[in-house]
């Protein structure tokens, strides 16, 4: 039986949802100026906004002006909580600003008072790729060490202003997929430079953001100790391809990346397997003995991690791995996604037995081509095959393996901007939003076929699935 006060909701992020990305003098993010993918080809980035140009993050599904509506849909889903993101440039509109922008706080004041008044428990990511622009301008982002102190004064603010409110907090979304990206714009602002070495940058920017979030973390228990602070990764589980040793090998270097990051956070340390990464990019970081300090002290509470699919790994001869999908055990779903249940209680198994924390699985879908009938009804019904999958096999972890879960969050409760694609036509919700990817559309929300399915899963509390 999974406990009653187990946390069942839905996750969503201010870039792919709020819209209203000049209301309420807020500043612009890395993700406003990230246009939408056309005709297959990659996203675009404008290091700074260009006319006449429609970048998806702007207007999104304009939750900033439907939120009440939104939320009281979400009630009636029957979410016992909502992970979602404060926009820090709502907060500090150029990420150094001395002093916050109350529109922005007063903004999150109705958002959160609203959830509370359904009694919808409200999870809240610091930083979801949604550093302010100018930090990027003006500092390089996180490359610089200075953006640590900016982060920290954000965090410092929000946490007391919502300390009686807000009880889980996640500090960095997907802070692994830093390394993972060619170009981490969107984890962390950056754009590489002639001749730069990326590797150095992706791994000292991610240093930056450790000492960022384990700051974060000793300040907030000073606020309010009743807090309990996460970190946030993607977690794809990876299968070799082959018993050839070599790629045996491969997989572990393909594993170590991701716990690299997950180690220093959660072990308040950079372990051999962290040692074994910055060696085989030759990466080397002067981390001081105060820096040190700060790790072992500012270690979260619990790993929030997103699952989606799961990876073939093979050696590439340069000590390095190869990934690719295309499992012959595995179905493939729309949008090229691997649909491997059994991988989530892989992955539950495998974080438990490293970290012995408690695991939220925050993220876990798959994107349809969903089409909105005459009758404005929605067949979902490869979504509900989906869930249905995925929660008997975090049933079972939770159950047989004694894996111990805070929640399950679906990404999302809602249609909304694809952050891989800047498309709305990739669609996750039980909630259908009327929007195109050019961006016309009526915005109006449709209740999917989905959406009763998974009301009744958090009723039963996922006996009836």
């Amino acid at each position: 039986m999974i406990c009653k006060d187990f946390l069942w909701g839905g996750a969503i992020a201010a870039n792919q949802c709020e819209g209203a990305y000049k209301e309420g003098n807020k500043g612009l993010s890395i993700a406003d100026v990230v246009r939408g993918s056309v005709k297959g080809v990659d996203r675009i980035i404008d290091a700074s906004p260009v006319e006449n140009i429609y970048y998806p993050s702007n207007e999104a599904i304009d939750l900033y002006h439907n939120y009440k509506q939104d939320i009281a849909l979400l009630h009636e889903l029957g979410l016992k909580c909502l992970r979602f993101s404060i926009a820090w440039s709502r907060i500090f509109p150029n990420g150094d600003d001395e002093r916050p922008n109350e529109q922005g706080l007063q903004f999150y004041d109705s958002f959160i008072a609203e959830l509370k008044k359904y009694n919808i428990e409200p999870i809240v990511t610091l930083s979801h790729f949604e550093t302010p622009l100018h930090l990027v301008h003006e500092y390089g982002s996180w490359r610089n060490s200075k953006l640590i102190e900016f982060y920290v004064r954000y965090c410092e603010v929000v946490f007391n202003r919502y300390k009686n409110d807000v009880t889980y907090w996640l500090t960095f979304n997907e802070i692994n997929e830093t390394i993972n990206k060619k170009e981490p714009w969107l984890q962390a602002g950056l754009i590489f430079e002639e001749n730069e070495n990326p590797f150095q940058t992706k791994l000292v920017a991610s240093h930056n953001m450790f000492i960022a979030s384990a700051k974060a973390v000793i300040l907030a228990r000073k606020i309010n100790p009743e807090f309990k602070m996460g970190c946030m990764i993607q977690y794809t589980p990876g299968y070799t391809k082959t018993y050839n040793p070599d790629d045996i090998l491969a997989k572990q270097r393909y594993s170590n990346q991701n716990f690299y990051y997950a180690d220093v956070m959660v072990k308040g340390m950079y372990t051999h397997t962290c040692l074994s990464v910055l060696k085989r990019y030759h990466v080397e970081l002067n981390i001081t003995e105060e820096e040190k300090r700060i790790l072992q002290q500012g270690k979260v509470d619990f790993i929030g991690f997103s699952y989606y699919f799961s990876y073939l790994i093979s050696d590439n001869g340069k000590n390095g791995y190869i990934y690719e999908k295309g499992n012959e055990y595995l179905k493939q779903g729309q949008w090229n996604r691997t649909i491997d249940p059994k991988g989530l209680r892989i992955s539950l198994n495998e974080l438990y037995d490293r970290y012995g924390v408690p695991l939220f699985v925050v993220e876990n879908a798959i994107p349809c081509d969903d089409l909105l009938n005459a009758d404005y009804t929605v067949e979902d019904d490869e979504r509900i095959d989906f869930f249905r999958n995925h929660i008997e096999q975090l049933k079972l972890a939770m159950e047989n393996d004694f894996i111990d879960v805070i929640g399950y969050t679906t990404w999302a409760p809602i249609d909304m901007v694809s952050v891989s694609t800047g498309e709305m036509k990739k669609r996750y919700g039980f909630i259908y939003v009327d929007k195109n990817n050019d961006g016309s559309g009526s915005l109006k929300r449709y209740k999917k076929k989905s959406f009763q399915w998974y009301h009744k899963v958090i009723e039963t509390n996922g006996e009836e699935l």
